[in-house]
């Protein structure tokens, strides 16, 4: 009880704290040209008319100074710093100041197998929300890929939670589906420093422009000079119908245009398979992803032998760490609880020409035994690719 209390007492303390560094920030926030002025006023005297346009030459200052050139490249800052969009009439005001994304950096270690074993490892989240740094116990929220909680308030007060997606994060956040902070929901920020440069060239010699959703044609266009600088080589039939499967992939709603953020997570996650290892790759993976993956290895390996069929393993990866919007279409009894599967995803009704394409190993020929690290280096980029919030499949398993 002497624990618990000193602890309440801790945490009252950390609030009154947090609410009164709140309320000086936001005051000094809403009237720094009082104290620019008063400041001013005591070096030297301005006639009014002098202290009005000083106020123009604040606002013209601003950042709202319309500059069609100015637009353009501000949206390519964003891309390579990981922030999002951020449009003119979003009001900051009574907000939080958005946290500095830091790209991470690639290790030596990096591309050394990783010690990932078939053993259950404990999965706790934190306990203080994330932004505020407050503990209150039921209202937090906490992220289905990392251990970070939030508060739905420090959300909103951050600009990541508008009335849209209030009810899906209360609705989903508890559930087996779960949800994604804006750290996770991010697959960009998995990019280093170059290798966002890298894509950012490639983006701006195919002539994409940022923050734009793209169509069917925009993106074949696209994926046809990619092919053809990788490989100086045009782009050959059935690589465009995978392409094409794949924008279908990207735009469930079927509105004929794919978000840019969702092509944007969709060519970050191409290029992480295009540069890195897959022991790199196994390196991203979070505590609650490898159990997870556990879960669904232990699920197929019905026997306990350590193995499964890699006929089994490629078909089920069409149906593996999937999202789902209001209801989970009914799915093996084995693998049904490893994931929900997305209604308009193509692993459902809509590409079940897909999961006919799939490769089968003919009866008379033996399939190809998977253990665990296999089954870990096979999957680990539909794991990652699983995180976004968005019903968008990032990646499409070959047909």
């Amino acid at each position: 009880m002497g624990v618990l209390m000193s602890r309440r007492q801790t945490v009252e303390k950390v609030q009154k704290v947090s609410l009164a560094v709140s309320a000086f920030k936001d005051g000094l926030r809403e009237q720094p040209s009082t104290r620019r002025r008063a400041e001013a006023g005591d070096a030297r005297r301005g006639t009014l008319e002098q202290s009005v346009q000083e106020g123009e030459d604040e606002v013209s200052a601003g950042p709202s100074q319309p500059e069609e050139s100015s637009a353009g490249k501000a949206a390519w800052e964003r891309l390579r710093d990981g922030r999002g969009v951020e449009p003119e009439e979003f009001d900051r005001a009574n907000r939080f100041t958005p946290p500095a994304f830091i790209r991470p950096k690639r290790e030596l270690r990096d591309d050394e197998p990783p010690d990932i074993s078939l053993q259950r490892e404990q999965v706790q989240n934190d306990e203080m929300c994330e932004i505020c740094e407050v503990w209150t116990a039921e209202s937090l929220f906490p992220c289905r890929v990392c251990s970070r909680v939030y508060h739905d308030g420090c959300l909103r007060r951050m600009g990541y939670l508008q009335n849209d997606s209030a009810v899906e994060v209360t609705e989903t956040a508890h559930t087996e589906t779960g949800w994604s902070c804006y750290y996770c929901d991010n697959l960009n920020l998995l990019l280093t420093d170059e290798e966002m440069y890298s894509l950012m060239e490639t983006m701006k010699q195919c002539k994409i422009i940022p923050e734009t959703s793209l169509s069917l044609d925009d993106f074949l266009h696209y994926k046809h000079l990619v092919h053809k600088q990788q490989f100086e080589q045009p782009m050959a039939e059935a690589q465009e119908e995978q392409a094409t499967l794949q924008f279908s992939a990207l735009d469930p709603d079927k509105k004929g245009h794919i978000e840019w953020h969702d092509f944007l997570s969709h060519e970050s996650i191409q290029l992480l398979q295009k540069l890195r290892p897959q022991n790199a790759l196994l390196r991203l993976l979070t505590a609650k992803e490898r159990e997870r993956v556990r879960a669904a290895f232990l699920a197929l390996d019905q026997d306990n032998d350590g193995f499964i069929g890699d006929t089994e393993c490629r078909r089920a990866r069409h149906s593996w760490f999937r999202k789902h919007q209001k209801e989970t279409p009914s799915c093996n009894v084995s693998i049904s609880h490893v994931g929900p599967i997305s209604e308009s995803s193509p692993t459902s009704s809509s590409s079940s020409r897909s999961l006919e394409k799939t490769p089968r190993v003919p009866e008379q020929e033996e399939p190809r035994p998977v253990d665990w690290p296999g089954f870990l280096r096979d999957n680990v980029a539909f794991v990652l690719a699983a995180r976004p919030n968005s019903a968008a499949l990032h990646l499409l398993p070959p047909a």
